[in-house]
């Protein structure tokens, strides 16, 4: 090997091992797949409008404190969309107690705003009590905002509300979540903001497995046997039950969940006390009478049946039938 060889050789090698040092010093800090506690405010870059925050403190002075929530470090998963992207490349990398500023582009964020998008529709499709300017509307499934409404006609944007804004956030990385129950916490309260009690719990369970067969034209056989799942619960509350949100995409979290927490299942359960007790009785009571051995008489239901239009001859002609 001539001197001019080795030199190249040892050229490609110092180049290959800078390459791996990049690679190895890419890969410090936080990655995709972890749960990071994340404090942040957002506003529109031109107007500086408040758009969302975490803080206390900016909540009250913008006068959004009122609304019900805690405003605290909400949890996310790197990688997984939970913030626009601009804020996860930032994030990446980083460690815990580090801080900084992004802007993202409003084609980044909610879109350029598109005039086409505003279109005019016939006042006959939305509700009497939205036929105003800023209402909000739903008309033919999509969501819109009416600007002007003359006669029956509506102007109506269907644009993004912020639509064509630049935003501006600024962020703190206030911890990295490692108990798994808080985790799951965490995600629920991100996707719902709910705060729900919630379990792991390792069960047994029987499930129909396939046999195994030498015979690839048999038919398939299955057997009965108890496999191990882990699981996690959810106690729901009547916040959780009443959220579209959640009717509409409990599978998808659910999913989210198991793959996130490595476990084989989720169960969503409901308790139900003692405080409708009194109106169950109430209504035993009801149907004891109207089944015979309550107070209603035969001239009473023979008055009922009859205000109802049913012969009770015909009742009594189709039941000997049976």
């Amino acid at each position: 090997m001539t001197d001019d060889q080795e030199a190249e050789l040892a050229d490609a090698e110092e180049e290959v091992s800078e390459e791996e040092a990049t690679e190895e010093e890419e890969a410090t800090g936080l990655q995709d797949g972890a749960f990071v506690k994340l404090n942040y405010t957002a506003r529109t870059a031109e107007s500086d409008q408040l758009v969302d925050t975490t803080d206390p403190e900016v909540a009250e002075e913008e006068g959004v404190d009122d609304e019900g929530r805690p405003f605290e470090p909400r949890v996310i998963v790197l990688g997984e969309g939970h913030m626009f992207a601009a804020v996860e490349d930032e994030i990446r990398g980083k460690e815990v107690g580090d801080s900084g500023h992004v802007t993202i582009p409003a084609a980044e964020a909610f879109g350029e705003y598109d005039d086409s998008q505003v279109r005019t529709v016939s006042a006959e499709k939305i509700p009497e009590d939205s036929r105003r300017p800023g209402a909000q509307v739903q008309v033919d499934g999509e969501q819109g905002y009416i600007n002007t409404i003359i006669g029956g006609r509506a102007r109506v944007d269907f644009n993004h509300p912020l639509a064509g804004e630049d935003l501006e956030y600024d962020y703190e990385i206030s911890e990295v979540v490692e108990d798994r129950v808080e985790k799951a916490q965490g995600l629920m309260h991100m996707f719902f903001d709910v705060d729900l009690d919630m379990w792991f719990e390792t069960d047994e369970v029987e499930e129909e497995v396939p046999v195994e067969s030498d015979d690839e034209d048999a038919e398939p056989e299955f057997e009965t046997e108890t496999v191990e799942k882990e699981t996690l619960y959810i106690e729901s509350d009547p916040q959780l039950q009443m959220n579209q949100q959640w009717m509409f995409g409990k599978q998808q979290v659910a999913q989210q969940l198991m793959q996130h927490l490595d476990i084989d299942r989720v169960i969503v359960q409901e308790t139900i006390d003692g405080g409708m007790g009194g109106m169950m009785g109430g209504m035993g009571g009801m149907m004891g009478g109207a089944g015979g051995a309550g107070g209603a008489d035969a001239a009473d239901i023979e008055a009922a049946l009859e205000e109802a239009d049913i012969d009770a001859e015909d009742i009594e002609a189709d039941l000997d039938e049976e």
